[in-house]
C-alpha cells in the first residue's frame, strides 16, 4: 500500500488570482537638470559677449539714427527717420550702393569663376602641387591693413615694384596714378581684394572637389565623356553647396568692405572708391554726424540681414534641408 504525498489544498474559495500590476517608475529629473545646467554654463560667456557686442550696439545705433547727435551729451534733437531719407537722397550713398553693386558683380564674374579654375588644376597630380597651393592661400593670411600697406608701397610713384615693372612697358604713369584715378581706382581696389581673398575661395572648392567621389568622375570617363561633360554633368552639380556659401561669403564681405578701402585710398579720389562702412565712418568720426552715421550702419545691417534671410530661404534650402535629413537619419 503507498502512501501519497500532497502539499496544501489550493484555496478555491477566494477566487482567481489577478496578476500583479506592474510598479510605476518614478523619473528622476535630476539628469536633464544637469544636462540643462552645463549647457547653460558653457554658453553663458559666449551668450554674455555676443550681448554686449553685437546686440547692444545694433540697438544702440538704432536709437541714435532716430537723432540729431554728435556723439556727445546724450542726444535730444529727435528727427525720427529724417537720417533715413537723407541716406537715400544722398549721391554719395547712392554712389556707394552702385560701387557696391559693381565689385559684387566683379566678384562674380572674375574672381570667384578663376578660383575655381585655379582650385581644379590644383586638384590634379602636378609636382609640387602643395607648395602652389601655399603660395596661393598665403595672402589671405595677411590681415587687410598690412594687404593694403603692402600694395600702396607696390604702386607707389617714385620707387614701387609695380610701377617700375610697368615703366617697362612703357606704363610707368599708370602705376602711381592707379590709386590717384578716378576712373581705375575701383578695379585697382578689386584687384587688390581678389588677391587677398582669391586663396580663400580656392581652398574653398579644392575641398569641395576632394569631397566627390572618384568613382563617379571615373564611371563617367568610363562611359564616353569628355573632360568639359565630365565637369558640367558630375563635378559642377556636386560642387553646389561650396560654390553658393562661397558666392555668399563674398557679398556679405563686399557690403561691409572697409579697412582695406580706408588704408588704400581713403574712399577717394572724390568719392570714386567708397563703400558704405567708408562713407559711415566718415560722418561718424570726421564730421561728427553720429545720428547720419548710425542711420547709415543701420541700412548696412539691413542689407546684409534681408540678403542673407533671402539667400538662405530661396538659395541655400536645398542645402540646409539636406543637411537636416542626414542628421535625423544618423539619429
Amino acid at each position: 500500500m503507498t502512501r501519497s504525498v500532497t502539499g496544501p489544498r489550493p484555496d478555491t474559495t477566494a477566487g482567481p488570482v489577478r496578476p500583479k500590476a506592474p510598479a510605476v517608475r518614478r523619473h528622476d529629473h535630476r539628469p536633464g537638470l544637469r544636462r540643462l545646467g552645463t549647457i547653460a554654463f558653457f554658453l553663458a560667456p559666449a551668450l554674455v559677449l555676443f550681448l554686449l557686442l553685437v546686440i547692444v550696439p545694433i540697438l544702440v545705433a538704432g536709437y541714435t539714427s532716430l537723432f540729431k547727435w554728435n556723439g556727445f551729451n546724450l542726444p535730444e534733437d529727435f528727427v525720427g527717420l529724417d537720417n533715413f531719407s537723407r541716406a537715400l537722397g544722398d549721391p554719395i550713398f547712392q554712389g556707394d550702393l552702385r560701387r557696391g553693386l559693381v565689385l559684387i558683380v566683379l566678384s562674380v564674374v572674375i574672381q570667384l569663376p578663376a578660383s575655381l579654375a585655379l582650385a581644379l588644376l590644383l586638384n590634379q597630380p602636378l609636382r609640387g602641387r602643395a607648395v602652389y597651393r601655399l603660395v596661393f592661400f598665403a595672402p589671405y593670411v595677411l590681415s587687410e591693413v598690412t594687404t593694403a600697406v603692402l600694395f600702396t608701397l607696390v604702386f607707389s610713384p617714385s620707387r614701387g615694384l609695380g610701377s617700375t615693372v610697368l615703366g617697362w612697358f612703357g606704363a610707368a604713369e599708370l602705376g602711381g596714378s592707379i590709386f590717384a584715378d578716378p576712373g581705375t581706382v575701383l578695379y585697382a581696389v578689386f584687384f587688390v581684394i581678389s588677391w587677398k581673398y582669391f586663396g580663400f575661395h580656392m581652398i574653398l572648392y579644392l575641398a569641395g572637389r576632394q569631397g566627390i567621389p572618384r568613382e563617379l568622375t571615373e564611371a563617367a570617363t568610363t562611359d564616353g565623356a569628355s573632360g568639359w561633360q565630365v565637369f558640367r554633368h558630375v563635378t559642377l552639380p556636386l560642387l553646389g553647396p561650396t560654390i553658393r556659401i562661397s558666392l555668399f561669403l563674398s557679398i556679405i564681405g563686399t557690403i561691409q568692405l572697409f579697412d582695406m578701402v580706408w588704408v588704400l585710398t581713403g574712399g577717394g579720389p572724390t568719392h570714386a572708391s567708397e563703400t558704405l562702412a567708408v562713407t559711415m565712418f566718415q560722418y561718424g568720426f570726421r564730421r561728427f554726424e553720429v545720428g547720419y552715421a548710425s542711420a547709415i550702419s543701420i541700412v548696412m545691417f539691413l542689407l546684409s540681414l534681408v540678403f542673407a534671410l533671402l539667400y538662405q530661404r530661396f538659395v541655400l534650402r536645398r542645402d540646409l534641408e539636406g543637411a537636416l535629413t542626414t542628421r535625423g537619419v544618423q539619429r
